[in-house]
């Protein structure tokens, strides 16, 4: 099964390499028929510990480091 990508701003580097990384996306809302935003975010390991907040990275799903991490940081632009 191929693994979920996902792209998103990191929003915290305060942990020992995991940052915290909000996803937005955009849906049709059901009745009004307006396009809305909902975001979610993620705790993702950051090996080289270089991240920092305001950065927008790309995420890829893995095994579980730790009890919220399941995600990797696979790139990332300034």
């Amino acid at each position: 099964m191929p693994k979920r990508i996902l792209q998103g701003v990191v929003v915290s580097d305060k942990g020992s390499n995991t940052i915290v990384v909000k996803v937005e996306r955009r849906i049709k809302h059901p009745l009004l028929d307006k396009i809305i935003k909902r975001s979610k975010k993620y705790h993702a390991h950051d090996e080289s510990n270089q991240i920092q907040v305001g950065d927008i990275v790309r995420i890829e799903e893995c095994r579980p480091i730790s009890k919220l991490k399941t995600w990797r940081v696979v790139g990332g632009e300034a």
